[in-house]
């Protein structure tokens, strides 16, 4: 491809496209290049801004004023006839932009434009993951060729094994595998390397591309962040399949049933609504159809309306309204003819409604339709007669028959998490799903598991059965307990049993034991904790009961110190809200006693406790409710949820789901049962696919896996004398462990299985912390390893080990081995402001280090502190840090690549290789200190010295020239720098950059400077100084 390498479009292909693709329009030579001028010129330097602008420029084709008045649209790509553009396929990519050279490994053009940039590193490198490549993309990529993706419509990251795409602005784990190529349920969905195939088969299928690039890619009207919404393949295929049936059963034709989509809670059944409403408003076939959006409850009325309010654009309709009562809905929709988009609730449709609408282009789309949308059939309901105080029946009509009545012409479809029998009589077949096993497998959401604890709380096994018995009602079908006298007894009785003043006290000392042993075993993210109680009353009493053994979680703290908070700034610790650690999630009655009332609180109280539970750092960790926020409440970092109230089963997937978010070191979700929901559970899971069952795993699954764990670490130990870690000598086991961390590192091979076992260990044992089914010598074992992983961990990483790597005990123990070996100072966090870091290889330092009596640990200790000390010494000197850098990773190949055993063919020895390794690293380090400290000698700043270094990297110079006068050169050079840089955004100046250029070539030109190293080392000055800038 002839280009000039800093232009990233094909210039010819370009043309060549417009010219076909508009060639009815007779488009003129200066109008060819006005568009590609459009399509090249900008008026910000927002690489998101600039990417949503060219979105809208090639989607909507570019519009030209003629000389007699005449408009015409430009377009850019043929949406309607695929084979009418020009795709390309380029590998190795050269990119020159800022004076850097990039070879992204694969960009896909369409007309000469690059929408797509894959990334791709070996599966069999551990070093370089899909996550690398991720970073290698969004951030050297974007900061050195950004012009690259001001196109893009979305990455790709592959390792061969692992595939995922996304937005270029998502972070890492919103990147998914696309695992189906037609969408049909009868193909058989990729895992492994067979993934790759199916993204390039399925998401790069011409017309497939061209559809998902022009319908699917969704830039919010308005947002404080980079958001960019790119389809899940299960969200792609679920609007396609939902617009082709809709259509097929539109009345007056069809019969109305548009049909159901089932997805699990948790996968964006909302982003696939909307998706739905511009497959509906731009399809010509459905006549500009009118949309109403129905929902049963205010606050979920209200998410969707945020979103859709903030999707007009994309939707293509800017007549969207969220209805706030029912005068509103009766004009609305009685004077409308078409078009319009109406977010509205069930409640306001009702008995006596007039007809609003008879036309047949209004489409009714029902989230969470099971709930409240399909009892269109007669009932009867008791009530009192106020005059005669005696019990009578009346008639009564679902919501459901209403909404019909009132638009009796439309089509109706179904959103729902829990699809019924009644919802596919109300909408139609199931047209597409997308279950929580599917969910859990893409990385959408997670496990759950199930930890039952009725036996704990119950103090009469007899009342047991009558739970059961009154859950076996309370959960059957289209059963209202509130109907009859006899289930009003019921709820009586079951109040009495579950609110029972010693049982509350036996809850809450279980709860707070339970919670407590998991927050000190490191097996919640942010502690967060949901516990759902029968009532209002028996939600106070149990909170007073918790207050009454804890009474320091009453009161307010900015943030709980027995979490990690490094991820925070000070400034932003001290911005958080001070709550307290324990809160009652209820609406206030009037009839409530004072201290009752006042934690209530009003409604914008209650909406001030959502924001902060949902704050992963506030210190309000547990939120005790009733039937607030146990449907549509999102908290990703929640992980724990103790019920304590029989629920009905089509609400219990939704309630248990408030679990199932993902989140940064969450593995799975956490169920403790205080009542006996399980065998309900399992008819909930079982009404939608039997598959669903594997994602929701019982606590005995876990035990099993721990076991199964520990069985594997204690053969891989099995010649490892382990005894005086149990002991009571505090020096022996500290010196054992110490040990067993050198005999866990004997090659690399090792190390690595024994990390991973010990992994999957703290992941399972995190779940099952409380479980009775292991032994003290079971739990002493497991700590045991997790000391040393957690050891290992550290050394690697030099950061202390995360919650979900380490528990509190462990910690405690490990602190007193880092202590004991003298070394504690070496574990100092890596900082980028820490001026010091040369003291880390100070002489005393590495005298430390060499004093350890094991040599594995002393390499990966020196390993990291070199590691540590080259990052930091690189935004002082890039030139030099490289240098050593590699010095530092061939090593470390040696290392890792060694033999264990003696060769006594070659006299190769394991331990006098490592003593080799060990000098080398030290040699290493002694010459970073003396180059940092070179400075001095040189009579030069460090600043200077940077530039000095960039000067004699040139041979000719080094050969040629006085060193004088290449000190000279640096001073010189660093005024330059000064002079230029003192502007904020200076490196986002080409203006100011190509003065410094200038400036620099100059000086180099007056002393002397060979040409033959003139660009190279004008390039590492510019590249010093945007190091000095984005370090500084």
């Amino acid at each position: 491809v002839h280009r000039e390498l800093s232009q990233v479009l094909l210039i010819d292909d370009l043309k060549d496209a417009l010219w076909s693709i508009n060639y009815n329009l007779r488009i003129t030579e200066d109008e060819i290049n006005y568009v590609i001028k459009q399509l090249t010129s900008f008026n910000t330097t927002n690489l998101y801004e600039i990417n949503k602008h060219i979105y809208n420029l090639i989607v909507n084709g570019i519009k030209i004023e003629r000389y007699n008045d005449e408009y015409i649209n430009i377009k850019i790509i043929d949406f309607d006839n695929v084979e009418n553009n020009t795709f390309k396929v380029i590998n190795q990519f050269e990119v020159n932009e800022k004076d850097q050279l990039r070879k992204p490994d694969i960009v896909v053009f369409v007309n000469g434009i690059p929408l797509v940039v894959f990334e791709l590193k070996n599966v069999t490198n551990e070093d370089t993951t899909i996550e690398y490549a991720y970073k290698q993309l969004t951030i050297r990529y974007r900061r050195d060729i950004p012009s690259l993706f001001y196109y893009n419509a979305f990455i790709v990251i592959s390792d061969g094994s692992n595939n995922r795409y996304g937005s270029f602005f998502s972070p890492f784990e919103h990147f998914y595998a696309w695992r189906l190529i037609e969408g049909t349920k009868e193909e058989k969905e990729s895992e492994g390397i067979d993934t790759l195939y199916t993204l390039i088969k399925g998401l790069f299928n011409k017309e497939r591309f061209l559809d998902m690039y022009r319908n699917f890619i969704i830039f919010p009207d308005k947002t404080n962040t980079e958001l960019k919404i790119i389809p899940r393949y299960p969200q792609y295929y679920a609007t396609k399949k939902l617009t082709e049936n809709i259509r097929k059963h539109l009345k007056p034709q069809g019969d109305g049933k548009g049909g159901i989509y089932f997805g699990a809670t948790g996968c964006g059944k909302s982003i696939t609504m909307v998706y739905l409403a511009r497959s509906l408003m731009s399809d010509l076939e459905f006549k500009n159809p009118t949309l109403v959006y129905i929902t049963d409850r205010n606050d979920l009325d209200e998410q969707l309306s945020q979103l859709f309010l903030n999707c007009k654009n994309y939707i293509g309709d800017s007549y969207i309204k969220q209805i706030e009562s029912r005068e509103n809905l009766k004009k609305e929709l009685s004077d409308r003819k078409s078009g319009g988009v109406f977010l509205t609730t069930i409640q306001k449709f009702y008995e006596g409604l007039d007809v609003l609408s008879d036309r047949p282009n209004i489409i009714c789309i029902s989230d969470e339709a099971h709930r409240s949308q399909t009892n269109l059939d007669l009932t009867y309901r008791e009530i009192v007669n106020k005059e005669t105080n005696e019990l009578m029946l009346v008639e009564r009509y679902g919501l459901g028959k209403y909404l019909r009545d009132s638009l009796p012409n439309a089509t109706y479809v179904g959103f729902t998490g829990t699809p019924i029998d009644a919802t596919i009589e109300v909408f139609g077949e199931i047209v597409d799903s997308y279950d929580m096993r599917e969910s859990v497998r893409d990385g959408v959401t997670v496990n759950i598991t199930y930890e039952g604890r009725a036996a704990k709380v119950l103090l009469d096994y007899r009342k047991v059965q009558e739970i059961e018995e009154y859950y076996d009602k309370c959960v059957s079908e289209g059963a209202n307990i509130y109907q009859i006298e006899e289930s009003k007894k019921a709820v009586a009785r079951m109040e009495a049993i579950i609110g029972d003043e010693d049982r509350i006290k036996a809850l809450a000392n279980d709860f707070v034991h339970h919670y407590e042993e998991r927050v000190l075993e490191g097996a919640t993210v942010k502690g967060k904790a949901m516990f759902v109680c029968m009532n209002r009353v028996i939600a106070y009493k149990l909170y007073k009961e918790i207050i009454k053994l804890r009474p320091e979680w009453n009161k307010k703290m900015a943030y709980d110190s027995s979490f990690e908070y490094s991820d925070l700034s000070e400034r932003e610790l001290r911005d958080l809200q001070p709550i307290e650690k324990v809160k009652l999630v209820i609406t206030r009655n009037q009839d409530d006693e004072k201290e009752l009332y006042e934690l209530a609180g009003t409604k914008e109280y209650r909406q001030e406790l959502a924001k902060l539970f949902k704050h992963p750092d506030s210190n309000f960790k547990i939120a005790i409710i009733v039937d607030m926020w146990l449907t549509g409440f999102d908290v990703p970092c929640l992980d724990t949820m103790y019920i304590d109230k029989p629920i009905q089963k089509h609400t219990l997937i939704q309630t248990i789901s408030r679990v199932n978010r993902t989140y940064e070191g969450k593995s799975e979700g956490l169920i403790v049962d205080y009542i006996g929901i399980k065998s309900k559970l399992n008819e909930a899971l079982s009404m939608f696919s039997t598959l669903n069952r594997q994602i929701f795993r019982d606590i005995d699954l876990a035990v099993k896996i721990v076991k199964d764990e520990l069985d594997i670490l204690n053969r891989m130990f099995h010649k490892f004398d382990s005894k005086d870690f149990f002991g009571f000598n505090n020096v022996k086991r500290l010196e054992t462990l110490n040990k067993a961390v050198e005999f866990a590192q004997q090659s690399k091979d090792f190390e690595k299985r024994f990390m991973d076992h010990a992994r999957i260990m703290k992941s399972a044992y995190n779940l099952c912390i409380n479980s009775e089914s292991f032994t003290f010598t079971e739990r002493q074992l497991i700590n045991f390893y997790l000391a040393i992983r957690s050891v290992i961990y550290k050394m690697i990483s030099g950061d202390a080990p995360s919650p979900v790597e380490i528990n509190e005990r462990v910690r405690l123990m490990l602190e007193e081995a880092i202590k004991s070996q003298g070394v504690e100072q070496l574990f100092i966090k890596s900082s980028s402001d820490d001026d010091n870091f040369i003291k880390l290889l100070s002489e005393d330092n590495l005298a430390k280090v060499l004093r350890l009596p094991y040599p594995n640990t002393k390499i990966k200790i020196l390993e990291r502190l070199l590691k540590q000390v080259i990052n930091n010494y690189r935004r002082i000197n890039k030139i030099q840090s490289v240098k050593f850098s590699e010095r530092l990773q061939t090593l470390v190949k040696q290392y890792e690549t060694r033999f264990t055993e003696p060769d006594p063919f070659t006299d190769y020895d394991p331990e006098a290789f490592l003593e080799e390794i060990l000098e080398k690293l030290v040699g290493l380090a002694s010459d970073m200190v003396e180059d940092m400290n070179s400075f001095q000698e040189l009579g030069m700043s460090f600043e200077e010295k940077a530039f000095y270094d960039v000067l004699i990297e040139n041979e000719s110079a080094r050969s040629l020239m006085k060193d004088e006068t290449l000190r000279k050169i640096a001073s010189e050079i660093l005024n330059i720098v000064k002079d230029n840089t003192k502007y904020v955004d200076w490196h986002k100046k080409e203006n100011i950059k190509a003065e410094m250029r200038f400036q620099i070539r100059n000086i180099l030109d007056i002393n002397g400077y060979p040409p033959d190293g003139q660009e190279v080392a004008i390039n590492n000055v510019i590249e010093q100084a945007e190091n000095f800038k984005y370090y500084n």
